[in-house]
């Protein structure tokens, strides 16, 4: 069966924003007198804004009503958001570009499916909106991964059976989203913790379409 579609998660496969988290975290934590450190944003990775606000309150033993959480939440957003608009396309992650026009130039299709409610943000800012057929965020699903939602809900935009289609996951979470959405699932980071994912590349410095063809014609 022919590839038809690659389909990217956003944060740590495109460009890597969890530096923007931790500062607009560090941040909070600062307003509040919590001492937030890298090490703490390990504990965030992959878990809700919401939780990860719980998670920073528990670090300061702090206790908060809804209502200031919802407040306290909005505000690390607002900073979060801030950062991401200094982006620009130095940020992308090396050979990303380079992958994403041979993809183009092949007539393979390119969707987004990520979490992010900002995605669309961060691909203006780093000049790359122009080449996704299709953008899949947090604003469109209400399933979070490992739930294939975002990928089958990809997919189906662009009229492509989820066979044809082949998902590049930074998170355990995302390849198990695209193993039950019946895609290729490549992992692109840690192999420890993408040990799932039907093949593991360190990233796209040098991945090439004629890469990605060799692992597809294999499976």
């Amino acid at each position: 069966m022919e590839l038809k579609l690659a389909i990217f998660d956003l944060d740590g496969v495109i460009v890597d924003t969890a530096k923007y988290h931790f500062l607009a975290w560090q941040r909070l934590g600062r307003e509040i007198g919590v001492e937030f450190t890298r090490t703490d944003n390990e504990r965030l990775k992959g878990v809700s804004r919401m939780r990860s606000l719980d998670i920073l309150l528990e670090i300061g033993g702090q206790e908060r009503s809804d209502q200031e959480k919802e407040a306290l939440a909005n505000q690390k957003n607002t900073w979060y958001v801030e950062y991401i608009r200094q982006m620009d396309t130095s940020e992308i992650l090396p050979g990303v570009l380079p992958f994403l026009e041979e993809l183009r130039d092949a007539g393979i299709k390119i969707a987004l499916g990520s979490a992010s409610k900002n995605a669309k943000t961060i691909l203006e800012r780093v000049s790359l909106s122009d080449y996704f057929d299709a953008i899949v965020d947090g604003n469109v699903v209400s399933k979070a991964k490992p739930d294939p939602q975002v990928f089958t809900l990809a997919a189906s935009m662009l009229s492509t059976p989820s066979q044809q289609a082949v998902v590049f996951e930074d998170a355990q979470a995302g390849i198990e989203a695209a193993l039950r959405a019946q895609m290729m699932a490549i992992g692109v980071g840690d192999p420890e913790t993408l040990q799932d994912a039907d093949t593991i590349i360190p990233g796209f410095a040098d991945f090439t379409l004629e890469d990605l063809r060799k692992i597809w014609s294999a499976r």
